[in-house]
């Protein structure tokens, strides 16, 4: 009897535990919020690929998470034109590519996604079509902040 006793005992100890870090433990996250969902991206960073409007070209941003901002630490074109930085503490050619090292901050990001210019995210492992989770010039709202692990079960997960 009181080995049962010990592992009910036991097992409320661990329901408990689950429901305190669910409700209080906090996790940093990538935030996408779209018109009507909101993704979570649990990355320390992601590249933001589109085709450039003017030149036609890929044009891929590092961001990476930064406190409570979004860190641009590298950007990548094929064509020098509009949008490009004007100032990069490394500048190299590679693989067809110009490569800018920056640093510039963003405490946020508020995209236009469009099927015309094929706005992605990259991850480690995956690419994501943003463009497909949105009607054509809405806007998607970037952040990164700590959110609750209940929070990440009611969003969505890029």
């Amino acid at each position: 009897m009181t080995n049962k006793n010990n592992t009910k005992r036991w097992l409320w100890g661990i329901g408990i535990l689950i429901l305190l870090a669910i409700f209080f433990i906090k996790i940093p996250v990538f935030v996408f919020e779209f018109e009507e969902r909101t993704y979570f991206l649990m990355e320390d960073s992601f590249q933001l690929k589109w085709i450039h409007s003017v030149e036609k070209e890929e044009w891929i941003e590092t961001y990476e998470m930064q406190e409570d901002e979004l860190y641009l630490s590298e950007t990548r074109f094929k064509t020098f034109g509009a949008g490009v930085p004007s100032s990069a503490q490394e500048t190299q050619l590679e693989n067809g590519f110009v490569k800018m090292n920056v640093d510039i901050r963003y405490p946020e990001l508020n995209l236009t996604v469009s099927e015309n210019v094929k706005t992605t995210i990259i991850t480690e492992d995956s690419e994501i079509p943003i463009y497909t989770f949105a009607s054509d010039y809405d806007v998607v709202h970037i952040t990164n902040r700590r959110i609750h692990l209940w929070q990440l079960f009611m969003g969505g997960k890029l």
